[in-house]
């Protein structure tokens, strides 16, 4: 079952990297945004703002905002605030290194955009409220992200 649901989507492309899998990548996101499992709730308005960089650029984000000089394969920032009509508005950005995505993928011989598709479920999943910083946290989130990519035909990413 689908729903509609107050959300507002913004793609930036700071990386060469990125912009020949832009095309592709905003079809995913907007298939991903139908499935109701991702936890995004009715009365809420979303800002959700997917920023693709480079390794370079999100090392920097990643040192700056959470005191780790490395570069990692995504970060998902959300701030929530209340309006004048008493909604949650969620402000989101969402940065993806196309380096390190790449290089995970080809080292665990997964294809470039079943990764991606994955990596955009886990991060709305973080928007929503789940985290897996507790190892209960983590299966509730896996088997929700496993459960997801199958509608995508796209199998578990996850080791067994």
């Amino acid at each position: 079952m689908h729903m509609k649901i107050n959300k507002q989507t913004n793609f930036f492309c700071k990386s060469n990297y990125w912009s020949k899998r832009m095309l592709k990548i905003k079809k995913i996101v907007k298939k991903i945004l139908k499935i109701e499992d991702l936890g995004f709730k009715k009365n809420n308005i979303y800002f959700l703002n997917l920023i693709f960089v480079d390794d370079k650029e999100i090392k920097s984000i990643n040192k700056k905002y959470r005191k780790k000089n490395l570069t990692t394969d995504v970060l998902t920032f959300v701030n929530i605030i209340k309006n004048n009509n008493n909604e949650n508005e969620s402000y989101c950005d969402i940065f993806f290194s196309a380096e390190t995505i790449k290089n995970d993928a080809k080292k665990n011989l997964l294809n470039f955009y079943d990764h991606i598709t994955h990596l955009i479920i886990h991060c709305f999943l973080h928007v929503n409220g789940y985290d897996h910083i507790k190892r209960s946290d983590f299966i509730k989130m896996k088997k929700l992200e496993e459960k997801i990519l199958m509608q995508f035909k796209i199998e578990s990413p996850y080791l067994l």
